[in-house]
């Protein structure tokens, strides 16, 4: 009897045996995929050693994927690449590697300078560093860095700035160029080296900053924050994303030799990597696990978990080989599943009635909305046509047909052109606010960039001359005038479109630290003399003389090659050719508005030669034109600069950023014709024609100055300064000058009664 049972149950298990060795997937299947070969190490602590990595030499494909697992002081043990330094957090079969990765660093302290540059930087044969994942960083407030290396077939370099002169600059998060600054790094990359420094060996900013650093990072991995200024000093590696691929030849190359070929597995395909050299392998889909191993690539079941699969709760999930299928059972069971999936099979006839019946009121929805939408967008379009016509399109219409069509003509844009350049004039494409309006940044169907302005408010009972504005303004063809390319009027209020400048405003530069340093001398005359150009043709050579009545640097743009582009003629006022002046309220900005004009109301061509005066001023001293961190006898800029100039102490306030040798009989020049042109009374002021003449003149002279004649009267040889008893040397010569306001605060403006010369 128990030699019976025994035969039984050895009968049993060669059943089993005999069943499994019939079907080998289905053995496969039950079993975890492999990840390392046979007889190797597959993890160190808690990290996954796949194939074709390995830590000895019959367990990797080749010497690049040697790793190193060290247990010695470490628990648990960490993962090394070679026998080097740099530790291994993460190994991944779709082609990437995290490494813990060093930083190079600058630091001064006690007079001494100490440097770190050029860490550890090559990899391993066919790893590239990722050029998604990571971003070369720079931390510090006084820092300029180099990435540079070796690319396939070629080298590389890329850099980045980071500056800041406080620690209030900074903001938490962001890596902008304040504190922190990030750029990418190109594709196919292998060798990396990094280069830190100081501009200034932190001379300005020694009492919060006194390190740099500069690191290659994983970008999901590294956050900027204000403590970074300090607490990298004790970190010496972050996280770096490195792609790995096979070999550097093509798939099909690979494939020509079965002994070298890597994509070892069945159901495994070979793809090209988008970065760096060689070729990887992968499961298809429905497969998983380590295509780089004999039998790794292993079916998923996909119907032992419901994510996996897309059948309703009443059809059942039937598994095959990489893929599976969804089965409505033959009859229903009647435990209650038919409710949602498979269904026992219904009347017809009922089915019909109610697929009739929902049919219809869909319809009848869909007419709704469509009567619905119709008569909104005739609403819509009815109020755009009262728009146009209630703000002149007509009459805007009529002159330009009367004109000869040509490039320059101003365009009449429709409302939906202007909303779809502008994302529907999202908060994110405005690039500038002020008192008169908004300025939004937008990219038209033709791919030419605009500015998109909403800031003229027009009076319904001035529709006429606005129109005039808009008409002679489109003709305006001159290089530094920024050019109005049309307008649309299908609004309340009128948006006006403009050429975009790409550099940001003259006030921008000239007062931030950074972008000032690029502003050398000659480029400040350069742009002085092409404003003045602007303002003389507008006041002397427009068909009818235009005063812009707004003149200050925050309406002087400029482009790329920092050339003048006079912009926002907002303000602006056509004066018929009869009249002098013009009686208006007044209008303009405080710090630069003509005092005689403020008392009288009487605008004139010399209201924006005083504006162009305080424009002056802040070029040679690089203050604002109204500042209330001043103390109040420096609050005006114009007040301060006569009264430094009675002393004169005016290299005192000279921008130290342009002074040097040669040009200081320039900058003097400058400062007397700012002088000029502040004068109280508008008729002791020059025109901008002269105003202008004189900058050519100076650049003229400065271009040439080996042509200058050596012999001059005294009277020329004399300090471009006024003398003591403050006599000019431009105009009329009358005995003494003051101009603008004698105090200025934020409640009142007091004005000079018995100004003048």
């Amino acid at each position: 009897m128990v030699f019976e049972k025994l035969n039984n149950m050895q009968a049993s298990i060669l059943l089993i045996m005999f069943i499994l060795a019939s079907s080998p997937t289905l053995l496969l299947s039950s079993q975890n995929p492999p990840l390392a070969k046979l007889k190797c190490e597959d993890r160190c602590g808690d990290i996954r050693i796949p194939f074709p990595f390995g830590t000895t030499e019959e367990c990797y494909i080749d010497q690049s994927f040697w790793v190193t697992c060290n247990d010695t002081g470490f628990n648990p043990p960490k993962l090394f690449w070679w026998d080097t330094s740099v530790e291994i957090t993460d190994i991944s079969l779709d082609g990437q590697i995290k490494l813990q990765w060093f930083i190079a660093k600058n630091c001064y302290y006690n007079g001494k300078s100490n440097i770190s540059n050029n860490p550890f930087s090559w990899l391993p044969k066919y790893f590239t560093v990722n050029n998604t994942a990571n971003k070369f960083t720079i931390v510090g407030c006084d820092a300029y860095g180099f990435v540079s290396g070796r690319r396939i077939e070629r080298n590389f370099t890329t850099g980045c700035t980071a500056m800041c002169s406080s620690e209030a600059d900074l903001t938490e998060g962001e890596c902008d160029g304040v504190g922190c600054c990030q750029t990418t790094i190109p594709k196919d990359v292998w060798t990396v080296e990094l280069e830190v420094r100081s501009y200034s060996n932190y001379t300005n900013v020694s009492d919060f900053n006194t390190c740099s650093y500069a690191f290659v990072v994983e970008d999901a991995s590294f956050k900027f924050s204000k403590a970074n200024l300090t607490n990298l000093s004790r970190v010496t590696k972050l996280p770096l994303v490195v792609d790995w691929a096979i070999g550097n030849g093509t798939c099909e190359e690979a494939k020509s030799d079965a002994t070298t070929y890597a994509c070892v597995s069945a159901n495994s395909t070979c793809h090209k990597p988008p970065n760096g050299y060689g070729y990887r392998c992968r499961c298809e889909e429905g497969f998983e696990g380590n295509p780089y191993v004999n039998h790794g690539c292993r079916d998923i079941d996909e119907c032992l978990h419901k994510a996996g699969n897309n059948c309703t709760k009443n059809e059942y999930c039937r598994n095959s080989e990489g893929s599976y299928s969804c089965i409505c059972p033959e009859k229903y069971d009647g435990d209650g599943r038919g409710e949602d999936g498979c269904k026992k099979k219904q009347n017809m006839k009922i089915a019909i009635v109610l697929i009739g019946v929902a049919s219809g009121i869909i319809l009848l929805l869909l007419a709704i909305i469509l009567i619905y939408l119709e008569l909104k967008r005739r609403a819509q379009n009815k109020t755009k046509r009262k728009f146009f016509l209630q703000n002149g399109g007509h009459m805007l219409q009529e002159k330009l047909s009367r004109r000869e069509a040509s490039p320059e003509m101003v365009t009449i844009f429709s409302y939906s052109e202007l909303e779809k350049a502008t994302n529907n004039f999202h908060n994110s494409m405005i690039i500038g606010q002020g008192g008169f309006g908004t300025v939004y940044k937008g990219v038209l169907a033709d791919r030419r960039t605009v500015a998109i302005k909403r800031s003229i408010r027009v009076d319904p009972t001035q529709i006429e001359q606005f129109i005039n504005e808009v008409f002679i303004l489109s003709q305006i063809n001159h290089r530094n005038v920024v050019r109005l390319l049309g307008c649309c009027l299908e609004t309340d209020v009128p948006l006006l479109v403009y050429e975009f400048i790409t550099n940001g405003t003259l006030s921008s530069h000239l007062h931030n630290e950074a972008k000032a340093r690029v502003l050398d001398w000659n480029t400040r005359l350069k742009i002085a003399a092409e404003t003045a150009g602007v303002l003389s043709y507008l006041h002397s050579s427009a068909a009818t003389p235009i005063i812009h009545r707004d003149v200050k640097t925050d309406n002087i743009l400029l482009d790329n090659t920092f050339t003048a582009k006079v912009a926002d003629f907002g303000a602006s006022k056509l004066v018929p050719i009869d009249l002098a002046q013009l009686s208006t309220m007044v209008q303009g900005t405080f710090g630069y508005l003509d005092p005689e004009y403020m008392q009288t109301n009487q605008l004139t061509e010399k209201s924006d030669v005083y504006s162009f005066g305080v424009v002056l001023l802040e070029l040679v001293t690089g203050r604002r034109a109204l500042s209330f961190d001043r103390p109040v006898e420096e609050k005006s800029l114009a007040n301060y600069f006569l009264s430094v100039l009675k002393q004169d102490l005016l290299f005192g306030i000279v921008d130290d950023k342009i002074v040097g040798s040669g040009n200081m009989e320039q900058i003097s020049a400058v400062a007397k014709l700012a002088k000029e042109c502040l004068n109280v009374r508008g008729e002791d002021r020059p025109s901008m024609k002269e105003v202008a003449m004189e900058l050519e003149g100076l650049i003229l002279r400065g271009k040439h100055s080996w042509a200058r004649i050596n012999v001059e009267n005294e009277e020329e040889k004399e300090s471009l300064l006024p003398n003591d008893d403050g006599m000019s040397h431009f105009g009329n010569g009358d005995s003494s000058s003051s101009v603008g306001y004698d105090s200025i605060s934020r409640d009142h403006i007091l004005l000079p009664m018995n100004g003048g010369r």
